[in-house]
């Protein structure tokens, strides 16, 4: 069924996630339509999106992600990329990309890292980009997140000189943010001049259709949504016998003679996922039944 599974989108420039969703919920004429993980409009890539009930599936979904960005130095900007007005621009034509490397290390591992003051994080029940917007100076909350991997991918010297940098994290890492410090290190300043997320949630760019895409493969008749228990695939799964599959998408509690890990995928003996459950001291309770049994 069209209305059932994940769409892996790579979203268009100066198209919000929310008009993303739209434009699918609009092609698809399905109203339950979700995302996983908010792409900044500036940012192009992977955003996934649940189609129908799947959006009940978006709280398993794994939640690392890559991007591939370009950092220019020597600028600062009010949103921490380039769609931002400048605060200062000085030319730094005689950094070198050893001084950056000197640096960068940094920024892996468990890091703190302020978030921008142009964000959708709350702060007392109100984003952070409508109190910037409203010319509101706030308190914003340092937070921990993990960055696995930064490589460096190519190094543009000049007044403004330019580096391109793939990088590995976690949930919440803000990548603009990443850019703005690396600048207050080296003292040039720094912003965010472009950036790809080349996946995210499970989902990796070369696998991601435009909207384009998706809209040809509709008029074709040739689209098929990605099955649900796909994109769950870091998850563990066990497998019930038909009697206990019945009693579990009923909502009752199921006793196993092995050891699983916490959150599984749960199958009948036909292969159908059923949906997902938790292991509770040899016991699997059922947290999201996703395809009961009648």
């Amino acid at each position: 069924m069209l209305s059932q599974g994940f769409l892996n989108l790579n979203k268009p420039f100066d198209w919000t996630s929310h008009d993303c969703v739209a434009r699918v919920r609009k092609l698809l004429r399905l109203k339950r339509v979700g995302h996983a993980g908010t792409l900044d409009p500036a940012a192009t890539g992977v955003l996934p999106i649940a189609l129908g009930k799947a959006t009940r599936l978006l709280q398993y979904l794994p939640e690392n992600k890559a991007y591939k960005a370009t950092i220019r130095l020597g600028v600062r900007t009010t949103t921490d990329d380039l769609q931002g007005e400048i605060i200062t621009s000085q030319p730094c034509a005689g950094l070198s990309l050893a001084q950056v490397k000197s640096v960068l290390p940094q920024f892996e591992g468990k890091i703190e890292q302020i978030p921008p003051s142009y964000s959708a994080i709350q702060v007392d029940g109100k984003r952070l980009y409508d109190l910037a917007r409203q010319g509101k100076t706030v308190e914003v909350p340092v937070r921990t997140v993990k960055v696995f991997q930064i490589d460096i991918l190519d190094w543009r010297e000049g007044d403004f000189p330019e580096l391109d940098v793939a990088i590995a994290c976690g949930s919440g890492t803000y990548i603009r943010a990443i850019a703005r410090d690396l600048g207050a290190i080296l003292e040039t300043g720094g912003t965010l001049s472009a950036l790809i997320r080349t996946q995210s949630s499970g989902f990796d760019l070369t696998d991601s259709l435009t909207l384009s895409d998706l809209e040809s493969k509709l008029q074709a008749g040739i689209f098929q949504p990605i099955c649900p228990d796909v994109a769950l695939q870091h998850l563990s799964s066990v497998s019930l016998p038909a009697t206990s599959a019945q009693k579990w998408c009923q909502g009752q509690r199921i006793s196993l003679t092995f050891n699983v890990p916490e959150i599984v995928r749960v199958y009948d003996e036909e292969t159908r996922f059923l949906g997902i459950g938790q292991l509770q001291d040899e016991v699997l309770i059922p947290e999201m039944v996703y395809e009961p049994i009648s």
